[in-house]
C-alpha cells in the first residue's frame, strides 16, 4: 500500500481517536456515566473543554472526504512522487496538530492547522494539473 494511501487510514483512524476525549467528557459531564441511549442530547450539553472535544471530532469527518479524494485524484491519474507522499504526510501531521489545538484551546494554532491541511487536500485534487 502507498505511504498516501496509508496516510488515508490514518486520517480515518483520527476520527475514532478524536472520539475519545470527547466520550471521557461526556462521562464526567454525566456524572460518570455516559448516555449511550441518548449521546447526541448528551453531547448537547457540554461546555469548555468537552465542547471542544465534540468540535474536534466532528470536523475530523469534515475534512477527511476531501483529503481522501485529493489522495484519490492523484492515485487514477497516477501522480505520484515526493510532491503527492509530502502533502499526504502533512496532512495527517496538521491534522494531528489541530486536534491537539482544539483540546488545549489554542485558537489561532487550530486554525492555521486547518489551513495547512485544507492546502494540502487541495493540492492533492490539482496534482494532476501540476
Amino acid at each position: 500500500m502507498s505511504l498516501p494511501f496509508w496516510c488515508v487510514f490514518i486520517s480515518a483512524l483520527l476520527i475514532f481517536i478524536a472520539k475519545i476525549p470527547l466520550a471521557k467528557a461526556m462521562q464526567q459531564q454525566g456524572g460518570g456515566t455516559y448516555d449511550n441511549h441518548h449521546p447526541r442530547g448528551q453531547q448537547a450539553q457540554l461546555t469548555g473543554f468537552g465542547a471542544r472535544a465534540l468540535a474536534a471530532h466532528l470536523n475530523s469527518f469534515e475534512a477527511f472526504p476531501l483529503f481522501a479524494v485529493g489522495v484519490l485524484m492523484a492515485h487514477v491519474t497516477q501522480t505520484q512522487g515526493y510532491l503527492i507522499n509530502a502533502l499526504a504526510v502533512t496532512f495527517v501531521i496538521a491534522r494531528v496538530v489541530y486536534l491537539l489545538c482544539y483540546w488545549a484551546d489554542l485558537h489561532w494554532q487550530r486554525s492555521l492547522a486547518w489551513i495547512v491541511g485544507l492546502i494540502c487536500s487541495l493540492l492533492l485534487m490539482l496534482s494532476p494539473a501540476l
